[in-house]
């Protein structure tokens, strides 16, 4: 079966385990890259679909490299209104794949951190991938399935969230209000074969640890 997920690389921090890599099962039709992202996926023997940035970041060796492998590349000016993660992700989610995992989202300049988790609430179907952790925004009404034995925090990036209920946790709660800044949804363990979540209103922000 066809896998219909894009990757994209960014410019935060990447494990060395090549296991991590290998374990994506990536289409490679489907990855795109910011500029510092494509430098480790040129280290990596990976291929990308397109290269986004200024290109400040990638030696001449690496851009000739990119183009002998006919890698679109796009180019922006460095001064520009958004950054070249959000110009990427913005792109990529008007593709319409089922899945658009973030690679290198995290790690690198704070700022840069900050925002990209932010950007999890402003496009869809986003989720930033680590070697042993995923962060991605909830619905209302979400099922994490056959994760029995993680461990999983819920965290609001609104000033609260109300009506969250757990089920299948070991920590359960019911119809409780969930402030900004409050860490009762911290390192919660599922202890079923579903993880059932629901609220009412408010943003909110999984990290799930295998």
């Amino acid at each position: 079966m066809i896998n219909n997920d894009a990757y994209i690389f960014l410019n935060g921090t990447f494990t060395k385990n090549l296991e991590f890599y290998n374990s994506l099962n990536i289409n490679k039709n489907n990855i795109f890259c910011a500029d510092g992202g494509a430098k480790k996926a040129i280290e990596l023997n990976i291929t990308p679909t397109e290269v986004w940035g200024d290109f400040d970041s990638l030696t001449s060796e690496e851009i000739n490299w990119l183009k002998n492998k006919n890698v679109k590349l796009i180019t922006f000016n460095v001064e520009k209104d958004f950054t070249d993660g959000e110009l990427l992700i913005q792109y990529v989610s008007s593709l319409n794949f089922n899945k658009i995992y973030v690679i290198g989202g995290i790690g690198g300049r704070l700022d840069h951190e900050l925002t990209n988790i932010n950007l999890m609430f402003k496009y869809k179907n986003i989720i930033f991938k680590e070697e042993k952790e995923e962060l991605f925004s909830i619905s209302k009404e979400f099922t994490l399935n056959n994760l029995k034995g993680c461990t999983v925090s819920f965290i609001p990036f609104s000033d609260y969230v109300t009506d969250l209920t757990l089920k299948g946790f070991k920590y359960p709660l019911n119809n409780h209000i969930l402030y900004r800044g409050d860490s009762t949804c911290m390192s919660n363990i599922i202890i079923e074969n579903t993880g059932e979540i629901f609220f009412s209103s408010g943003k909110l922000l999984c990290s799930l640890n295998y």
